[in-house]
């Protein structure tokens, strides 16, 4: 009888294949395979080096193909080399080697054998609040360095006892090489605390806490990866405690809740929004609420959605139980700074806003916020992408001719570093207008250039001279520097997030972004690829009396669009539409727009809803940006269809979309006794038949072109589903979903652009 003959293979294996439980997977996988061999983790993934016959290793590569569920493979690669009698196969220890990228995955909610545990008495983890197995648990924040193993994580000093020794080592068991694994002989501890920080000794900390929180008081969590201001959500006094001491006057809340039941009780969950809040990122989901949904009023005022979230560590399951009812987890920071994620520093920044701090022992190495997903044309739609979802790359159709850095835009600030065909956005970082965010911004994009061990060559930087995120740009030492248009990066992200090369038709709808013609655009539609745009469309300019001031006091917006539809005369109404607006302002802002003095010109879609939201609204002020636009969208009638005239003039330089025409309909409709919910719809329409007709007319001048939809007006479900509906079936508009269309996805764009300039040159 024949021997079967030995064979030897060595696969290599590019992904999210590190911390996820894949090394003792492929090991089992083997050895029911009945191959030998090896498996470790490299600095660009997972090798492997197999032996056995024909049969047995075709058993084992075709297994490859069904990894766990938290891995996500990108590219294998196999080549033959000597065979070995190897005795059995066995996972070994990681290689460092010159190229390094990044395989840590992002943090994994608690899978449920672990919640199990924690709610079983007769486990030795019950109420052990760092549950975790191979499956679950701390990845990205917790990782001081790669290839991530214990030794090069915050776990390093505690020294498995001997039980959880025996489960790290056993193949077969769930927590075979789970790097965080501990227990409550040898791991993290939680402890309570003042709130100047002093400890306070009890029995249990969670309990105490919970307690705590059901009598109304405030406690900053430290959680996987940051704090969180905790309080009850169902209590009015405590919410606006929290806000008055956080600096948070309207800007909705985060709910958590203890699972799908709970959240169902609250808001109206569909299939999509089930599977966004059962996933391992465990996101924050903007919901529509139910009537009479529990929540205190303060939770999200003027506001007809909620965002909830379930638990995704063990401390969040058991405080929730604890509690035993829903819970605010809000950032911990004050309104505008970076998240908290050391102790003695949220004791020194968060002292004046928490009652207690819920701490523990473990650090967290890389903080990341919350990541937060809404609903668009069905399905979920990533608005910050941060804790879950960070360092997942995003992969290019063409890789990148030299490692690029962008820098990102001033609000809602993430960066991009790229090389080769991976893209890695940063975590949310926010608003660059402090010291201490910005101090997180250069410190994170040092961190990440130390984990995927990219030193740019290129850096890109959007074309506004006055950003934070410029004037960083412009320091570092790179040789190459390349400023980026705003909204031509905006449509290239969507473009990259969908593999297309271009030319595409791109609509970019935003509040503001730096122009080349001296206005600020933001309501553009354009003909774009990675190196160069044609400017098809724009809308026409409102003057900002006051500049910045204008967004944080929409009256004004609201007061030019008028002045502007009426020929520099006001309807007298408008006079007592603001009552907390005093009339000697009204006539200054007056008296700038009629003598036509030119403050800053704003072309952006988000001014308009600004200035249409103040007049039919009544709001003058906005306490967070984007509220007053957030609120027109939630206002529309969906059963009314009707839109307002609009008129499109042709320019030197490109076609201009004239709203006056639907200003002067929407305020004869409200003296008629229209109610602002049907204006509002129909001011929706508008802006989609517009933008249906000028992206029609592109396609007529440039060809049957992709059309892609980005911008931070495309956060607003109701404006994407009715200019999706508007340009089918002709056109299949492509949105973002896992890059934000907002400014946090604005660097994968930048990155992009800069690397074909770059490239041109």
């Amino acid at each position: 009888m024949a021997v079967a003959q030995l064979e030897g293979r060595r696969i290599r294996i590019r992904g999210t294949v590190q911390g996820v439980g894949f090394r003792p997977w492929v090991c089992r996988t083997a050895r029911l395979a009945g191959v030998t061999g090896r498996v470790r983790n490299d600095s660009a993934g997972v090798a492997i080096e197999v032996f056995g016959d024909d049969a047995s290793l075709q058993r084992f590569t075709e297994a490859l193909h069904f990894p766990p569920p938290a891995a996500k493979i990108l590219a294998v690669t196999s080549e033959a080399i000597p065979a070995e009698g190897a005795s059995r196969f066995e996972i070994v220890e990681s290689q460092q080697d010159a190229e390094r990228r990044v395989s840590i995955p992002p943090d994994l909610a608690t899978c449920d054998e672990c919640v199990a545990e924690i709610f079983d008495p007769a486990n030795r983890r019950y109420r052990y609040a760092f549950t975790n197995c191979t499956n679950c648990g701390p990845r990205f924040t917790i990782a001081r360095d790669i290839p991530y193993d214990r030794a090069t994580t915050t776990m390093a000093p505690f020294v498995m006892c001997l039980e959880c020794r025996r489960e790290y080592e056993n193949v077969n068991d769930r927590r075979f090489h789970a790097q965080p694994n501990a227990c409550p002989v040898c791991g993290p501890r939680l402890t309570l605390h003042a709130h100047d920080g002093v400890r306070i000794e009890v029995d249990d900390p969670l309990a105490a806490a919970a307690e705590a929180l059901r009598y109304g008081l405030i406690v900053a969590v430290k959680g996987i990866s940051g704090f969180h201001l905790a309080c009850d959500a169902t209590s009015d006094v405590a919410m606006r405690r929290l806000r008055r001491l956080k600096h948070r006057e309207e800007k909705p809340l985060a709910v958590m809740v203890k699972d799908l039941d709970a959240a169902e009780a609250l808001a109206i969950v569909g299939d999509e929004a089930r599977r966004l809040l059962t996933s391992v990122e465990r996101p924050i989901v903007v919901l529509p609420e139910r009537q009479g949904r529990g929540l205190g009023a303060s939770v999200a005022p003027h506001n007809h959605t909620v965002g909830l979230f379930l638990p995704y560590s063990p401390l969040h399951h058991l405080l929730l139980a604890e509690a035993a009812r829903p819970l605010v987890m809000t950032s911990g920071n004050r309104s505008d700074e970076p998240i908290a994620h050391r102790n003695d520093e949220a004791i020194r920044r968060l002292g004046n806003i928490a009652d207690l701090f819920l701490l523990h022992d473990r650090d967290i190495d890389s903080r990341a916020d919350d990541s937060v997903v809404t609903m668009v044309c069905g399905r979920g739609t990533v608005l910050r992408r941060s804790r879950g979802h960070g360092p997942r790359a995003i992969e290019l159709r063409h890789g990148v001719v030299r490692p690029v850095l962008a820098c990102g835009a001033l609000l809602k600030n993430t960066f991009c570093l790229a090389s080769g065909t991976s893209a890695w956005l940063g975590p949310h970082i926010g608003d660059l207008e402090n010291v201490e965010t910005y101090d997180a911004y250069v410190h994170a994009i040092a961190r990440m250039e130390q984990f995927v061990r990219i030193k740019p060559e290129v850096v890109a930087h959007d074309m506004h001279p006055d950003y934070v995120s410029t004037q960083y740009a412009l320091g570092r030492g790179e040789a190459i520097k390349i400023p980026v248009q705003h909204h031509h990066a905006h449509v290239v992200s969507a473009m990259a997030e969908h593999g297309l090369e271009g030319p595409a038709i791109g609509i970019a709808y935003d509040g503001t972004g730096y122009g080349t013609d001296g206005t600020l655009w933001g309501g553009e539609i354009m003909v774009a690829d990675a190196r160069s745009f044609a400017r098809v469309a724009t809308f026409r300019p409102l003057p900002l009396v006051g500049g910045d001031r204008a967004i944080h006091e929409p009256w004004r917006i609201a007061l030019a669009l008028a002045v502007d539809a009426f020929d520099g005369e006001l309807p007298p109404e408008i006079w007592s539409l603001w009552n907390d607006v005093k009339e000697s302002q009204l006539a200054a802002v007056l008296a700038v727009l009629r003598a036509r003095c030119v403050p800053p010109l704003a072309r952006g879609v988000g001014r308009y809803f600004d200035g249409f939201g103040a007049l039919f609204l009544g709001r003058s002020h906005a306490s967070f940006e984007g509220q007053i636009a957030l609120e027109w969208n939630r206002a529309a009638d969906l059963t009314v269809e009707r839109g307002c005239a609009y008129r499109v003039t042709d320019g030197p330089s490109c076609a201009e979309i004239d709203l006056r025409p639907a200003v002067r309909e929407a305020l004869r409709d409200r003296a008629v006794g229209a109610p602002a919910s049907a204006i509002a719809t129909a001011f929706h329409h508008t802006i989609a038949r517009a933008t249906a007709a000028l992206v029609r007319r592109a396609a007529m001048q440039y060809g049957p072109l992709p059309a892609v939809a980005s911008g931070g007006c495309f956060q607003k479900a109701l404006l994407a589903e009715l200019i999706v509906e508007a340009l089918a079936p002709e056109h299949d508009v492509l949105l973002h979903r896992d890059v934000p269309p907002g400014d946090g996805g604005v660097a994968l764009g930048q990155a992009v652009i800069a690397d074909a300039i770059a490239h041109a040159v």
